[in-house]
Formats: structure tokens, C-alpha cells, sequence
């Protein structure tokens, strides 16, 4: 199932009418973000966002963990396995692990540090120190109270911000933005667009940081897919931002098609993807999300053995201000 539109649009009917649900839903969640977290024994840094729907949470805990690793320390990263069977707390294995077992965010971050899957984040982190980790970070927690932590860093995309800043479901907001904004340390806003500065101004207001950051594709798979057209496909939580992204780096995008975020792919989905793109003479691109979900299921072995993947890199404009202000959180 896709977001709706309206969401993302203003104060339509269809946010009028959902705004009581709203209110209630949103008055819950902000009840169960005051409570007490536990202490992990460990430094614990947190990314998440302020709606439902992609912002480039995943690269930005990647990025978050190759800073740590760079610095001499061992970072895990946590994450709930959404969409994978694993209850955890289990340590992943980006070669074995299928994200029907994990979740293809677990698989992603699996291959850039030590990441262990748990639907409880307070045994999560235990177990993540048993393992030798000097730090937690915690992959989509902003909304969750468990775990106390000392730093967290919301995600917002410059070109979507929050929306029509109304609570789920009459609108996008996972939570009311103050009960929100009350417990973030920083923001990173991505992307070009000016859709967060509303929100960026409120989070100023209380003396937290705005950083600036870009999704920068790899330069060999730009280059290897400069020379084609594509048919480039994704079912991730906006698939819009993948396909500009495709566009920005000089790939022609001649066709697209979007399916429901954590898509799981199914052999009708793969023999149509394929059929498409070689009736029309294209090449199939997707994302590594994408690619990951594919992993492990020999019914979609061609349409993974055909498909080509533009991986992403995080950045940060201000590099050197942030480093010292995740530094500043964590012991020497």
C-alpha cells in the first residue's frame, strides 16, 4: 500500500476527515515518547524521522557508523528487521541472511558495520555490548522510548519536509511535531528543495543544529549506466527522490515504476519487469534496497542476475562540525 498523495498536499477533506484520528493517535504516541528509556551501558545514538515514508534514514545510519569506525570505535548498528520474520536479538550476516529473515535495512547496514536485529531494543543493545560494541546506533527509533539515548538525529528530505504536518493518518507526522522536536538533537535535511525550512526554524529555535547533506551516487555505477536507457524501479518509501537522483547523475531515465515501500517482489512482478525492459530495449535499475529484497529467493534469480543498483553515499556539507558534535556525545 502507497502513501496518499493528500499527505504531502495541504489541508484537504481527506486530512479534515482523518484529523480526529489524528489527534488521538498523535496524543497516544507523544503519552509514550515521555516515558523513561533504560540505560543501555553504552553510548546510544539515534536516527529516525519525523514522518513515515524514505528520507535517506538508511544512508545516514551507514554514514554515522563509518564515522564511528573511522574514529577507532566499534559501532553496531540496531535495527527492528521490519518486514523480516527475525524477532532477534541476532547478529546479522550480510552473506547469509536474507531480508525475508532480517528486513533489507538490516542487510544494507550489515555491510557497512555489526548489526543486530531485535523487535526489543533494550535486548538489542544488551546483546550488542555483550559483542564487543562501543556504541549503539539506533536505525529508526526517534518514536520509541525504550531505550534512552544521548544524541538523535532526525532525517527530514528538503524536497517533501513534513507534509501537510498533520499526525497519521491524517497526514504524515508519526507523532505532533513539538513532542517530537523536544527530543531531537540535530537535524539533517536532504536534498534540494526547501519544504524543511519551516520545521528547520522551529528546531533553531531551540538552539539545535540544521546540517546540510546529499545523496551522492557511486561513480563507477554512473559511469556504467550513463551508455543506456533504463527502466528504473523501486519500492521504497519515496521512490520519487530514487528516480531524481538517477536523473541528477546523467541516467536516462526512459521508464519507471513504483511499487508499495518494503515491496516484496513476487515472480509475476519479476517476469514483468523483465519482459518490459526487453521489449523496449532497456536496462533495469533499482535500488540495493531494492536488490537486497531479491536475495535468497531462486524465483526472482534472473530478475536479480539482470537488474543493475545505484548505491549512494551520505554527505554532509558541514563534515567537520558535525564529526566534532557526534564526537562531543561519546566518551573519549
Amino acid at each position: 500500500m502507497r502513501e496518499p498523495a493528500f499527505w504531502w498536499r495541504g489541508a484537504g477533506p481527506q486530512a479534515q476527515l482523518l484529523a480526529p484520528l489524528g489527534f488521538i493517535y498523535g496524543m497516544i504516541t507523544a503519552r509514550r515518547m515521555a516515558m523513561e528509556g533504560a540505560q543501555a551501558g553504552l553510548p546510544v545514538l539515534c536516527v529516525g524521522n519525523f514522518t513515515l515514508g524514505g528520507a535517506g534514514k538508511t544512508p545516514a545510519v551507514i554514514m554515522l557508523a563509518k564515522m564511528l569506525a573511522d574514529g577507532g570505535g566499534r559501532p553496531f548498528c540496531l535495527s527492528r528487521g521490519y518486514g523480516g520474520t527475525e524477532a532477534g536479538p541476532k547478529l546479522v550476516d550480510g552473506r547469509s541472511d536474507s531480508a525475508a529473515q532480517v528486513g533489507d535495512e538490516a542487510l544494507l547496514l550489515a555491510r557497512a558495520a555489526p548489526t543486530v536485529v531485535a523487535r526489543d531494543r533494550v535486548g538489542g543493545a544488551e546483546f550488542a555490548r555483550t559483542q564487543g560494541a562501543s556504541a549503539v546506533i539506533l536505525d529508526d527509533g526517534l518514536q520509541n522510548p525504550s531505550l534512552a539515548k544521548d544524541f538523535t538525529l532526525a532525517v527530514v528530505d528538503a524536497r517533501r519536509g513534513i507534509g501537510n504536518a498533520r499526525v497519521f493518518p491524517a497526514g504524515p507526522l508519526r507523532a505532533p511535531l513539538d513532542a517530537q522536536l523536544a527530543r531531537t538533537d540535530a537535524m539533517l535535511v536532504v536534498g534540494e528543495g526547501n519544504a524543511a525550512d519551516g520545521v528547520a526554524a522551529r528546531l533553531r529555535a531551540r538552539s539545535r543544529p540544521i546540517f546540510q547533506a546529499r545523496l551522492v551516487p557511486d561513480k563507477a555505477a554512473v559511469s556504467a549506466l550513463r551508455a543506456q536507457n533504463v527502466l528504473a524501479f523501486a519500492g521504497i518509501g519515496d521512490p520519487d527522490k530514487f528516480f531524481a537522483t538517477a536523473r541528477a547523475a546523467g541516467i536516462v531515465v526512459s521508464k519507471r515504476r513504483t511499487f508499495p515501500d518494503h515491496h516484496r517482489y513476487t515472480p509475476q512482478d519479476a517476469s514483468e519487469l523483465i519482459l518490459r525492459a526487453e521489449r523496449s530495449g532497456l536496462t533495469l535499475l533499482t535500488t540495493e534496497k531494492d536488490r537486497a529484497r531479491m536475495d535468497g529467493d531462486p524465483r526472482l534469480a534472473a530478475l536479480a542476475a539482470s537488474v543493475q543498483t545505484l548505491p549512494v553515499t551520505m554527505v554532509v556539507q558541514e563534515a567537520g562540525e558535525f564529526r566534532r558534535l557526534i564526537k562531543s556525545k561519546l566518551p573519549h
